[in-house]
């Protein structure tokens, strides 16, 4: 018995050092952690459950059958963040490059197959070379099995990936249909085709941090939801994400202490929109001031600035943030805003995280390279998602909310639950400018009716009251008791019943 003991013991060690010490230091010395240490400063201490630590390849092609690593690149199991359960794969680039094969595959289908049958997260932690050649058209099929999983586990368990070194050709499909991804500087990159092909086909000359690197994809391409500027930061960043999340689309997110006061004042925000309504002011300013301890998370910092998305708490409950910023663009809504709000609204409706809406926008951007670029289709996704939404919308109006873009940005009519308004906002079809040039087209010879017309035209429909008169403001509120209103409102929300109709699915517009 004790023979047998001490095998079970002498296996497990040699599993536990994948393709073994050499190539452990090689990781370490490219500033990285190995598989294990990243599940280890992931999860709890001493939480993780591994599964199929076992489990080798069956490749008897090219020699493979005489290079077998227990495990075979990648490591699965389970574990807790702060006590709540998550399933984990870490793939193992100590091992055959983390390159992914039939059983490669088949461990980290097992344990997307558990999560969505037990309810619980996804996270993934991205190293791999690619598909495993020597096996061919069987690890094409893996990645296809796993691309299912993550079909069906959209919209039922919060999906991560983490992607800690290459990621390349089919395996980037897998985190693109993930819900958030995260990477780390310098030392991820993702791409379909890489340098040495694009050179091939296209003679463009391009490095892989170029192409497909952690600045690219959280500024350019908006593939990437953060990157941070290593492992340890990008795994820190994942439990407190985690923490804001449900475990699936059955639970309600959760509730955390908190120490701040509900009805906090804050008279700052009377004085934060400036006198004149061309000037700026830092849109995340009020968010900080209306959150938990001005605790905010923001999701895809970098890329159309224009817009603002992430989460906060409002008396210890997730809720999740769209607001223009006025400091870019002047908050209007555009092709990438409106796609990067689009999801965020989306994701929160999945998993019943209640929206706040802060707007300030004063319309769509005009000019040819919106228009070509479909700013129609685009904008659309974004009035979509907020009307096919029934999860508790508040939304308060700071300032501008002239034509579509006010429609758009959870208007009263897209089933809004709670639409405040602060003295300063305007709620006008456009500016008084434009809309005095185009009622008194005659007078445009006229400096001085113009500026009256433009005077009457602003005193007329400058301010919220036009719409509180509709009802489709339902209040106007004080700029320092945004926080009380807006906890109240959604504290009111919490048993919210809304349905859509019956549908197989919806056809929005992609």
């Amino acid at each position: 018995m004790k023979d047998i003991l001490t095998e079970l013991e002498d296996r497990r060690n040699d599993a536990r050092l994948g393709g073994g010490q050499r190539r452990i230091d090689a990781q370490h010395a490219r500033g990285k952690l190995t598989a294990r240490e990243r599940i280890e400063l992931l999860l709890d201490e001493d939480s993780f459950e591994e599964f199929d630590m076992f489990v080798a390849h069956r490749c008897v092609d090219f020699g493979m059958e005489n290079q077998k690593h227990a495990g075979d690149g990648v490591i699965t199991g389970w574990g807790t963040i702060n006590g709540r359960m998550v399933y984990v794969f870490s793939q193992d680039f100590t091992v055959f490059g983390g390159s992914l094969s039939e059983t490669h595959a088949q461990k980290i289908c097992k344990i997307q197959d558990m999560a969505i049958q037990n309810g619980a997260p996804i996270i993934g932690l991205n190293d791999s070379g690619g598909a495993r050649i020597q096996e061919g058209v069987d690890s094409l099929a893996g990645y296809a099995e796993v691309f299912q999983r993550n079909i069906m586990a959209s919209g039922v368990v919060p999906q991560i990936s983490v992607i800690m070194g290459p990621c390349a050709g089919g395996a980037v499909y897998s985190p693109a249909m993930t819900d958030f991804i995260f990477m780390v500087k310098d030392t991820s990159y993702m791409f379909v085709t890489g340098p040495d092909v694009v050179k091939t086909v296209t003679n463009e000359v391009v490095t892989a941090e170029e192409l497909g690197g952690a600045s690219t994809h959280t500024k350019k391409s908006s593939v990437a939801d953060g990157a941070f500027e290593n492992d340890v930061e990008a795994l820190a960043e994942v439990r407190r994400l985690v923490d804001f999340l449900p475990l699936n689309n059955r639970e309600k997110p959760p509730v955390r202490p908190f120490f701040d006061e509900p009805g906090r004042i804050e008279n700052s925000l009377d004085t934060i929109v400036p006198e004149n309504p061309n000037t700026p002011y830092d849109m995340k300013e009020l968010i900080a001031k209306v959150a938990d301890e001005g605790d905010f998370y923001e999701i895809q910092k970098d890329y159309a600035k224009n817009i603002i998305t992430g989460f906060i708490r409002l008396e210890g409950q997730t809720v999740g943030v769209v607001a223009n910023q006025p400091m870019v663009l002047a908050g209007c809504l555009d092709i990438d805003s409106s796609r990067k709000a689009a999801r965020f609204v989306r994701f929160c409706d999945c998993f019943e995280i209640p929206i706040m809406t802060l707007v300030d926008v004063p319309g769509f951007l005009p000019g040819t390279s919106q228009e070509y670029g479909g700013v129609i289709k685009h904008g659309a996704k974004l009035l979509f998602a907020y009307g096919e939404a029934t999860v508790p919308k508040v939304t308060v109006i700071t300032r501008k909310a002239y034509g579509g873009a006010y429609d758009v940005m959870a208007s009263k009519h897209l089933r809004g639950d709670f639409n405040y308004a602060w003295p300063t906002a305007e709620i006008a079809v456009m500016g008084a400018k434009g809309a005095t040039e185009i009622i008194h087209r005659a007078d445009l010879g006229d400096a001085d009716k113009i500026a009256a017309h433009a005077a009457d035209y602003e005193a007329r429909f400058a301010n919220p009251f036009v719409a509180a008169e509709r009802g489709f403001i339902d209040e106007v509120i004080m700029p320092h008791s945004t926080r009380r209103r807006v906890s109240r409102a959604f504290a009111s929300l919490r048993n919210k019943q809304l349905k859509n109709p019956w549908k197989k699915h919806d056809n929005i517009p992609l």
